[in-house]
C-alpha cells in the first residue's frame, strides 16, 4: 500500500508517515526541507520511504510529484494532505499578499494534487483513501485566525464534494479536523495563549498528535470503507 503524505518533515506529517511505516505502508512524503526526525524515520524505514523536495507554494505539480516522484506504474492508495501554513492577524490588517501566499500551500496545490491523485487512483482501478487536515478553527473562533480558518474550510467544502463526485468509484474523502497540537506551527503561541485555547476543551490540555495520527491511518484503511464525505473531529472535545 502506497500513501502520499504533504508536510511530512514534521509535526503531525511526520507522526503520520512513523504510524502508516509502522504498519507496512509505503510513504511518499512531500516537504521543503528535511528534519533531523524525518531523517532517522527515513533511515529507520529505508526500504518503505521516498521524499520528494517541494515547495507547495508552486502549483505545478505534476511533473516533479507525480511523474518524476512517483511514476504512473506506481498505485497510490492513500493521500494525506497534511502541509499547511499559517497567516495570522485580525481581518483589518488583512495582506492580500500574504492571503494569496496561504491559499496557493493551503488550498490550491492541495486542489491539484488531488486532481493528480484520483486520476491516478483511476488509472490503476484503486478504492483508494483522501484525507484532508482541517481545523477546529473553522468550527469555533479564534482572534486572528479568520484567514487561516477560510482555507481549512474551503477544504472541508472540497472533500465533501470530492467524496459525492467519486464515491461510485469506490474513492472516499474526509476530513479530520485537528485541534491545537504541540507542533512547529503552536510554537510561536504564548502559555498563557495556549492554556486559554486549551481550556475551551473538555480535556483541558493540548490534543495527542498520536490520536491524529491514528486517525489517519484508520480513515486510510479498509476498516473505514463506510466513512466518506465526514468530518471526524480529533480536538479534545472543543466544540
Amino acid at each position: 500500500m502506497n500513501a502520499l503524505i504533504t508536510g511530512v518533515s514534521k509535526g503531525l506529517g511526520l507522526k503520520t508517515a512513523e504510524t502508516l511505516l509502522s504498519n507496512g505502508w509505503f510513504v511518499y512524503g512531500i516537504s521543503r526541507s528535511q528534519t533531523k526526525e524525518f531523517n532517522d524515520l527515513m533511515l529507520k524505514y529505508p526500504n518503505q520511504m521516498k521524499w520528494i523536495e517541494y515547495n507547495l507554494a508552486d502549483t505545478n505539480v505534476k511533473h516533479q510529484i507525480i511523474v518524476n516522484g512517483i511514476g504512473y506504474k506506481t498505485p497510490i492508495h492513500g493521500f494525506v494532505n497534511n502541509a499547511a501554513i499559517a497567516y495570522d492577524d485580525i481581518i483589518t490588517n488583512l495582506d492580500l499578499t500574504s492571503l494569496e501566499k496561504m491559499y496557493r500551500v493551503n488550498v490550491f496545490t492541495p486542489m491539484i494534487l488531488t486532481k493528480y491523485v484520483i486520476r491516478h487512483m483511476l488509472l490503476h482501478n484503486i478504492r483508494g483513501s483522501i484525507i484532508h487536515i482541517s481545523s477546529i478553527s473553522v468550527h469555533t473562533g479564534y482572534k486572528g485566525l479568520s484567514m487561516y480558518a477560510s482555507t481549512k474550510g474551503a477544504l472541508e467544502a472540497f472533500s465533501k464534494n470530492t467524496a459525492r463526485e467519486w464515491g461510485e468509484k469506490g474513492i472516499r474523502s474526509n476530513c479530520v479536523v485537528a485541534g491545537f497540537m504541540e507542533t512547529t506551527m503552536s510554537a510561536t503561541l504564548s502559555e498563557s495563549q495556549k492554556n486559554r485555547i486549551y481550556n475551551r476543551t473538555s480535556l483541558k490540555k493540548s490534543v495527542d498528535v498520536n490520536s491524529a495520527a491514528e486517525t489517519i491511518n484508520f480513515l486510510l484503511s479498509d476498516a473505514s470503507g463506510s466513512i466518506t464525505g465526514q468530518n471526524i473531529h480529533v480536538d479534545n472535545g472543543t466544540i
